[in-house]
């Protein structure tokens, strides 16, 4: 099994993620952190609980994290997401709450109490993966690795160069980039041709309460492409379980964090500035035909999850 620590913003495409997440009998989720971005730090939790409370992995701790990012202004992609960040479905009331613990305490006292290293991934912006590493340096040996959803080395989201989790907090993403943990950076390049089309999304929708329920979300969502609808968070549990479907291409990259560029990530492809250092494995291609009829495949461990059955 993997040992992950999922630090989310859910958000459409993360609440997809984490359903696989916690269905898929691979994984072995020690922590679930949220943090501010698609929606509020209010919400992204409470969609956290909504989605343990469905699937009855209640026993998951879920951790509430930063309501802000380290320095720049929030705003959050509630025109992507929704209100709520999950709207389509009508998720019951949580039976579980947030532990008292903060995220970065609870990260760091998981990652302390290990007995073998864990892979952190983030779908939304980095922030409370910085203050970790700010704060708590003494833990950080227990990361195997980052997997992060985020960057582009081909253009942005929210403006012509920046990513949205990046854009959201690039002071976080910057301090993430520079840590010296082992980065697998997942962003528009890849996730951007990993969609799920129109004619799958449908068909999801036959597929059990689970296939209900993805369904009702991803047509909720505002993020579409002429081909489908991308999935950019799913595209890091995808990577864990089926890194083959991936092309990963080492770089240096930096960070932009102030001015019209804030939130770009620039990698050193001509090695100009970076002295042949590389700091980041960049996914930069991917079967999207593979990833597609992955996806579909998981929905029946969703299905055996929901009622029950080992």
């Amino acid at each position: 099994m993997i040992p992950i620590i999922l630090d989310m913003d859910p958000g459409i495409d993360d609440a997809v993620a984490l359903s696989i997440a916690l269905t898929n009998p691979n994984f072995d989720i020690k922590l679930l952190t949220s943090v501010a971005g698609n929606v509020s730090v209010d919400k992204t939790t409470a969609n956290l609980l909504k989605l343990t409370t469905f699937f009855n992995r209640q026993e998951v701790p879920v951790a509430r994290g930063a309501s802000k990012p380290l320095k720049k202004a929030f705003v959050d992609a509630s025109y992507i997401h929704g209100a709520s960040g999950m709207p389509g479905y009508d998720f019951e009331t949580p039976k579980n709450q947030a532990i008292a613990q903060d995220a970065v305490s609870a990260m760091a006292e998981t990652l302390l109490a290990a007995t073998e290293p864990i892979t952190v991934v983030a779908t939304g912006s980095y922030t409370n993966i910085a203050q970790l590493i700010q704060r708590y340096p003494e833990a950080l040996p227990h990361i195997k690795r980052f997997v992060l959803m985020g960057g582009s080395l081909s253009g942005g989201n929210v403006s012509s160069v920046a990513e949205f989790n990046v854009f959201t907090d690039p002071d976080a993403a910057d301090i993430v980039f520079k840590s010296g943990i082992d980065i697998v950076m997942i962003g528009l390049d890849v996730t951007l041709k990993a969609l799920l089309s129109l004619k799958t999304i449908d068909a999801v929708a036959k597929l059990g309460e689970c296939g209900k329920m993805l369904h009702q979300l991803m047509t909720a969502y505002g993020d579409t492409e002429a081909d489908g609808k991308p999935m950019h968070d799913v595209n890091t549990i995808c990577y864990l379980l089926a890194p083959e479907f991936y092309t990963l291409t080492d770089y240096w990259v930096d960070v932009i964090t102030q001015g019209p560029a804030a939130g770009a990530t620039v990698a050193d492809t001509q090695n100009r500035w970076s002295q042949g250092k590389k700091n980041v494995h960049v996914a930069t291609d991917i079967d999207a035909a593979a990833f597609e009829k992955w996806f579909v495949a998981q929905i029946p461990n969703m299905n055996k999850q929901l009622e029950g059955e080992e």
